[in-house]
């Protein structure tokens, strides 16, 4: 058997349906398969073959397909973090979704309230922001548009209840509450490299044993991947330091290019 081993535990309260096939989509798959079959929808042939290789294929669907997710009572956007990529997907999705089904995406910067407005269905709509690695990550930020109905709400209350997960409830404004504190943080460990010449172990150490920080914001920044991060922080308004648009340009993304303040 291929891909991840799951076992099943209490059943979810929805059928639940992955639009993407990046990390947190499979993430997302991978605790949700604990608990009932799940289809993943990946855009390439190429992306369905890495989802299908890192998850169990006995109880994740994964499927270039859309209308593989004509029965998802739940189904969660997780593709680029693009407002126009994803109003693209949610109309290919108008018409696959049944009518009660509710949508959520996985945004952390975008517009809540706009995103709901190009779903469709904005009263059964949702912003479900988990965070990676998604197996290990408690915390989901959760973010409504005004339309979004009591049920929508208790539903997707119920779904991250049932997948193990805590739940706070915040507001419509970018990078919610934990981006909107975490990067200029890691951006200021970026600008203190450039004003002491420090190497990135030595700040992370610091943070690590300092203030107990499981990693240190120049790892967790090659965790995210820089152009991630640049994004995001563009869309709060943080200043994105010069070394990390530079390594940008140099193609070191962090981990998933293999090198970034570090070599993987």
């Amino acid at each position: 058997m291929t891909g991840e081993s799951t076992h099943r535990e209490h059943p979810l309260p929805e059928r639940l349906g992955i639009l993407g096939s990046g990390t947190i989509a499979r993430g997302l798959a991978a605790i949700g398969a604990r608990h009932g079959t799940v289809v993943l929808w990946a855009r390439s042939e190429a992306s369905a073959a890495a989802a299908r290789a890192a998850l169990d294929p006995e109880a994740v669907q994964v499927t270039t397909d859309l209308g593989a997710l004509a029965g998802a009572t739940y189904a969660v956007e997780a593709i680029v973090e693009d407002a126009a990529a994803k109003g693209e997907l949610f109309a290919r999705l108008d018409g696959v979704l049944g009518g009660d089904a509710v949508l959520a995406t996985t945004t952390s910067s975008l517009s809540v309230a706009e995103l709901a407005g190009a779903s469709g269905r904005p009263d059964r709509f949702a912003a479900l922001h988990v965070f990676n690695p998604v197996r290990k990550m408690e915390l989901v930020e959760l973010a409504f548009p005004d339309a979004a109905s009591e049920q929508t709400r208790a539903r997707t209350l119920a779904l991250c209840a049932a997948l193990g997960k805590t739940a706070v409830e915040v507001p419509d404004t970018p990078g919610f509450v934990v981006n909107r504190l975490l990067f200029p943080y890691l951006f200021s460990a970026v600008e203190l490299l450039e004003q002491t010449g420090l190497e990135p172990e030595a700040v992370d150490t610091c943070m690590r044993l300092g203030a107990a920080h499981p990693l240190g914001p120049l790892a967790l920044l090659d965790l995210i991947g820089l152009d991630v991060a640049v994004a995001i922080g563009e869309t709060i308004g943080a200043r994105v330091p010069d070394r990390v648009r530079s390594l940008i340009g140099d193609g070191a993304l962090g981990r998933k290019a293999g090198r970034g303040f570090y070599a993987y």
